[in-house]
């Protein structure tokens, strides 16, 4: 008989035969396949129709394969197997990046935004590393990484320009109604200043009152401007910290800015790729993703 013209078991019977094998239990197949118990019964009794043995003995409790049904099981098995390995080698594979960044960017901004790039990016596996370290591409194994720095690079890196390091002032809505709008000189000593690793309330109170001040105001030290951040956010006090990172807190009222200034911190934000990337079609993807949402940023203000 020529193979190719014998009838063709119907594939759900198929499926339905494949997990109740398995599970020796219609209830857990019908679970696994997302369909009724009584479906699954109906498709495996449809199929010992057509094959014209018992597959399945039915018993009190469960079922059991028949000597017919574990030789034809160990065959249906194997063949959905092929099947499956078969479908996921016409399937593309994931890309795994490494991006390094801060923890304060990770944190206050990546972060929040991952579940917009997962969803556009679905074959790409974002690694981030959070280190206040510059690490190196090759031995560090990263691919890409957000720097801040000035706008000259090494030959062999491509940047683009993400954000200026723009410095406000933050603290909640509840701390500035104590001391109202925008507090004076004389309010210095009843404000309690949030620092972090950077260290300039100095300047910015500089600049805000047009002269060097004797810092007479309490202090918190925090070690990352993410805690300082969250100090502020919960009221502690008065914090410095990046426009990018605080923008949507701004815009969503849960920060105000006690003084209307803006220092510039120096070095902005740049993201680095190395000009012979290993993997430049899924670098680019995130590359074009990571300059949509700076743009998006402070798209509202």
């Amino acid at each position: 008989m020529d193979i190719s013209s014998a009838p063709t078991p119907p594939l759900n019977g198929l499926r339905a035969f494949d997990a109740a094998g398995r599970y020796l239990n219609f209830r857990l197949a019908a679970e696994e396949l997302g369909v009724t118990q009584g479906a699954v019964a109906q498709q495996v009794r449809g199929l010992e129709a057509f094959l014209g043995v018992t597959l399945l003995d039915r018993l009190p409790r469960g079922l059991r394969l028949t000597e017919n049904g574990l030789r034809f099981h160990a065959e249906i098995s194997r063949a959905f197997d092929i099947i499956r390995n078969a479908t996921q080698t016409l399937q593309p594979k994931s890309t795994h990046l490494t991006i390094s960044v801060t923890p304060t960017f990770a944190a206050k901004w990546l972060i929040p935004r991952l579940p917009d790039f997962t969803a556009e990016n679905p074959h790409i596996d974002l690694r981030i590393v959070a280190t206040e370290k510059t690490s190196n591409f090759h031995s560090d194994g990263v691919d890409l990484a957000v720097r801040q720095t000035g706008s000259s690079f090494a030959a062999g890196l491509s940047a683009d320009f993400l954000f200026a390091h723009d410095i406000v002032s933050i603290c909640s809505p509840a701390l500035q109604s104590k001391f109202g709008q925008t507090p004076d000189i004389n309010d210095l000593d009843q404000l309690v200043l949030i620092h972090d690793s950077h260290n300039l309330w100095p300047e910015y109170l500089e600049l805000v009152f047009g002269r060097k001040i004797s810092d007479k105001a309490k202090a918190v030290r925090l070690n990352q401007t993410s805690l300082a951040i969250d100090a502020a956010l919960s009221g502690q006090g008065i914090a410095l910290a990046s426009r990018f990172l605080v923008e949507n807190d701004l815009k969503e009222g849960r920060l105000v800015q006690p003084f209307a200034e803006t220092l510039h911190g120096g070095s902005d934000f740049h993201l680095v790729i190395p000009r012979q990337s290993k993997k430049p079609d899924a670098c680019r993807q995130v590359r074009q993703w990571m300059l949509g949402q700076a743009r998006r940023t402070f798209a509202d203000k």
